[in-house]
């Protein structure tokens, strides 16, 4: 398997980095280099540049604004927004709910959603988790009940990202308790609008908040919202996941991580000594490195065999990107510290210094500050997408046998 890239591809990869650099409003860029998250109205602004480039959506079908790049280009633009950095597209829509309705939906559901969605007109989030339903997703409880033209849905949602801005969520609830779990789910698209729809917040470990629960107390929604057939909803689940975890080993987040990681290493020192220069620390940064790189031939050639591979059926491999990805990307939040050192010990929320209106300078450098936060919020990355420890489970499966 040849893995390296043509001219044309090269080329392209350069016409890609220009555009970021042209483009990019700096100050978002600025924010995400430091480590600060991208606020709702940066995502917003950034995905509207890309879709007037016609960017936005690069995975989906050319009639509703893909590319029509072929798995390599898609490759290279991924890991160039990752590294440069600039914030992703609004992962819920774009790489989530969007392919889904593309794939399964009516008519209407993409004329009506589709613009939308890659226009970030519509904010989405994922309604998957319940309080008894995680990695066993298909043990879910949350209930809708047809009642003529709509459904009546009552229950639970949990570890909800970014609730608190949507306008929609898609949810996965149980139509029939009769038969195997698996074969009695529904997918529906809700408006968040809707009443008896309640959003409360969950505090993260880092004093953030990005998560949230969401209640569901005899909710009205229309037939015309569902998504495919009736029960079916686990096959599209499916399908939505597995695009999930093909983008979830963020090479190109590692490296921007590890290039920064860099910088900040060589302006610290130990006594007289760049940090850098320091024989433990160049040890572990080179070792990590080494990972990542391993890595990245690794989605290569995930990459390549996209090509022959049935779509909708992700490659099995992609649960060894995620756990190997989620492993270096928590390695180097646990670098940036040994970098920061007791400077990461204050720390203020953005939102509640926000609140405050606090104008106090930081203690120590601005990028500093999110050093540990970020080290606690992405203990979750082995977690979300599929437990590492259900992608160890598919991999002695799929791909050794056992």
């Amino acid at each position: 398997m040849d893995l390296r890239f043509t001219p044309e591809e090269r080329a392209f990869r350069e016409e890609v980095r220009g555009f970021f650099k042209e483009n990019l409003p700096e100050d978002i860029r600025r924010k995400m280099v430091d480590g600060h998250h991208p606020s709702k109205q940066d995502i917003v602004t950034w995905q509207r540049i890309l879709n007037r480039k016609g960017w936005a959506v690069p995975n989906w079908p050319v009639e509703w604004g893909g590319t029509g790049w072929d798995p390599v280009r898609q490759y290279i633009f991924l890991d160039e927004l990752q590294s440069f950095p600039a914030p992703s597209p609004l992962q819920f829509g774009v790489y989530m709910v969007g392919p889904v309705i593309a794939q399964f939906g009516s008519q209407e559901q993409k004329q009506r959603f589709l613009p939308r969605i890659a226009n970030l007109d519509d904010w989405w989030c994922q309604g998957f988790s319940e309080p008894g339903a995680g990695s066993d997703l298909a043990s879910l409880k949350t209930k809708a009940v047809r009642e003529g033209d709509h459904y009546v849905v009552n229950g639970q949602k949990t570890w909800t990202t970014l609730a608190q801005h949507a306008d929609w969520i898609f949810c996965l609830v149980r139509t029939d308790s009769s038969v195997k779990k698996q074969e009695g789910i529904t997918f529906l698209l809700i408006d968040m609008k809707t009443p008896g729809i309640t959003v409360r917040p969950i505090q993260t470990l880092d004093g953030g908040h990005e998560v949230n629960e969401v209640f569901f107390d005899d909710v009205k929604v229309p037939v015309e919202n569902r998504v495919g057939q009736e029960n079916k909803g686990w096959d599209y689940a499916k399908f939505l996941l597995g695009n999930e975890r093909t983008n979830i080993a963020r090479v190109g987040v590692s490296k921007q991580r590890i290039r920064r990681l860099k910088e900040l290493a060589a302006i610290e020192r130990v006594g007289d000594v760049p940090l850098i220069e320091t024989p433990r620390f160049a040890e572990k940064l080179a070792a990590l490195e080494i990972e990542l790189k391993a890595l990245e031939m690794t989605q290569l050639r995930v990459v390549a065999a996209e090509r022959t591979r049935e779509k909708g059926k992700p490659d099995p491999a992609s649960s060894i990107l995620k756990i190997k990805g989620s492993e270096i990307q928590q390695a180097t939040t646990e670098l940036l510290l040994d970098v920061v050192g007791p400077y990461a010990l204050p720390y203020l929320p953005e939102d509640e210094a926000a609140d405050h209106g606090s104008n106090e300078p930081p203690i120590g450098p601005d990028w500093a500050g999110p050093a540990a936060p970020t080290y606690f919020n992405w203990r979750k990355i082995s977690i979300y997408g599929g437990s590492n420890e259900i992608q160890k489970n598919i991999i002695a499966k799929a791909i050794l046998g056992l």
